[in-house]
């Protein structure tokens, strides 16, 4: 294929696909802290302890579609299978909002939801990212330029759930809330009936073979090499140590004393232990060569900087939503803008911005001048910081209860953006260009095993947001009011961000030619 041409239609097949799903998701977010509140009368505490676990293990279950993508079922029917999943979720959260008023049994409907919403996202989340890099050749320039622009399909589902589910779904009455679980439901439906009637014709590598396809016997029989005695028993090994750190966790948070591990409750002790000895188990592999454990190194390192990132970013769904309801100024003219909107500004400015973000990194690269991979997310971080630095200084010396300007939160959102097209489709890219073939899809589970630890503890982090006067303390930082609570997260990404702009270095060479 020549690599001056435009790119495979089968990127945009994936574009639309993913544009589905996004917009499944966020629909259902856009809602969901509301709908627990309003029409489940749960406590702000309690929700937030459901949407944390709900979205870090959204993040977790990737691990398991990816290694059964690898193993059995392939790219192809992962995704099927995992959107139709995810499509019956949002349909029990449909029937939870229709009987919100019999309280216990709106809950077990909202939870088998929630369940199906998991487990569907795990077989479809990694697995498509991973079919984005197979439609290109492995010296491809476009690469992160065809990642960036699948972001961007992220980011049309993401912009348009709050909207239409919101407009539906978010009429100030309980009982609407259902109408947005629904139209979650069609949008998921929607992108699986795409996929599965164009992923023939355009799911194909340059030279016109079907990609994510049922693994071959051959790659199969590698993967099973590498799991046969002292392999297997090792694996065994890892997993016990994984059960008895999970115990560990639970126990020093039951007894009040978690530190950066506080609130992990069983799930977010599963997702925490997990997060740690997963990644041990893959790289000590036998059957990976010495380059092939140094480029997955660097995906491991650069997932740990990234959990601070979504960790902080993640607030959007959480502490920045009750800020945005409680302390933002949302009137516009005689119209007063509902909270929920604001979550369709990233993805607005997403979609604005991504063109051009993929088109300077293109002229950048012409010109041998694009930064590294881990630059780049050095430079996301950066920027994570700085929208917070922004707002910080935006509600300093401001009370309780005292509304500020939307331009604070919207400045904070777009500096944000920055920071994200800098850092998410790059990391994606990158997980894809180191990883060896027959750990695609399962390394792919691990860059979102990051995501997931950061989910968990964005909810953590947003416990302490200032509220009734209270002084909160984190690793003894107290925050007693909106600047202190924003400081918090830009000296967390700010420092991760110089670490990461130092190691830079160091992981170019480790990557060893890769870009």
């Amino acid at each position: 294929m020549n690599q001056t041409k435009g790119h495979p239609k089968g990127l945009y097949l994936l574009f639309v696909t993913e544009m589905w799903e996004r917009f499944s998701y966020y629909g259902m977010r856009a809602l969901f802290m509301l709908y627990m509140v309003q029409a489940l009368l749960f406590d702000k505490e309690m929700a937030s302890q459901v949407y944390g676990s709900y979205t870090g293990l959204v993040y977790l279950t990737p691990l398991i579609g990816g290694y059964i993508a690898d193993r059995y079922w392939g790219n192809r029917r992962s995704i099927v299978v995992g959107a139709l999943t995810m499509a019956a979720g949002q349909f029990m959260l449909f029937l939870s909002a229709c009987y919100f008023h019999q309280v216990e049994l709106a809950k077990w409907l909202m939870f088998i939801g929630l369940g199906l919403l998991i487990l569907g996202n795990g077989f479809f989340k990694p697995n498509i990212s991973t079919m984005v890099g197979r439609l290109y050749t492995a010296d491809d320039k476009r690469k992160d330029s065809a990642f960036t622009i699948f972001y961007m399909g992220v980011n049309v589902g993401s912009t348009l759930a709050p909207l239409i589910c919101g407009l539906v779904g978010n009429t100030g009455h309980p009982e609407d809330f259902k109408w947005g679980f629904l139209a979650a439901c069609i949008g998921m439906v929607l992108g699986a009936a795409v996929f599965q009637i164009f992923k023939n014709k355009y799911i194909c590598d340059p030279d016109g073979n079907p990609v994510g396809t049922v693994p071959s016997k051959a790659d199969c029989n590698t993967q099973k090499a590498s799991q046969t005695g002292k392999e297997s028993n090792k694996r065994t090994i890892w997993m016990a140590v994984g059960t008895v750190l999970l115990t560990i966790l639970f126990s020093v948070n039951w007894n009040g004393n978690g530190g950066i591990f506080a609130g992990a409750d069983w799930i977010g002790s599963l997702i925490y232990a997990t997060t740690i000895v997963m990644p041990i188990i893959i790289i000590t592999d036998k059957s990976l060569s010495r380059t092939e454990q140094a480029r997955i190194g660097v995906i491991y390192i650069i997932a740990f900087f990234v959990i601070f990132f979504w960790a902080a970013y993640e607030q959007a769904g959480a502490s920045l939503t009750f800020f945005a309801d409680e302390q933002t100024d949302r009137h516009i003219g005689g119209w007063e803008m509902p909270a929920a909107y604001f979550q369709s500004f990233n993805p607005i400015m997403i979609v604005t911005l991504a063109p051009i973000f993929a088109a300077i990194w293109s002229f950048l690269g012409k010109r041998g001048i694009e930064p590294s991979s881990p630059r780049k997310q050095a430079i996301g971080l950066l920027l994570l910081s700085l929208g917070y630095l922004f707002i910080a200084f935006g509600v300093k010396d401001v009370q309780p209860g005292v509304k500020v300007s939307m331009i604070w939160l919207t400045g904070l959102y777009l500096i944000h953006t920055m920071g994200e097209l800098c850092l998410a489709p790059i990391g994606l890219s990158l997980v894809y260009k180191l990883s060896p073939v027959r750990f695609s899809s399962l390394l792919m589970g691990v860059w979102y095993l990051s995501t997931s630890a950061a989910n968990k503890f964005a909810g953590v982090l947003s416990g302490y947001y200032p509220e009734g006067g209270v002084t909160k303390t984190f690793l003894g930082y107290h925050v007693e009011n909106l600047f202190d609570f924003f400081m918090l997260f830009v000296f967390m990404s700010g420092t991760a961000a110089i670490i990461l702009f130092v190691l830079s270095g160091k992981l170019q060479k480790m990557m060893k030619g890769v870009e």
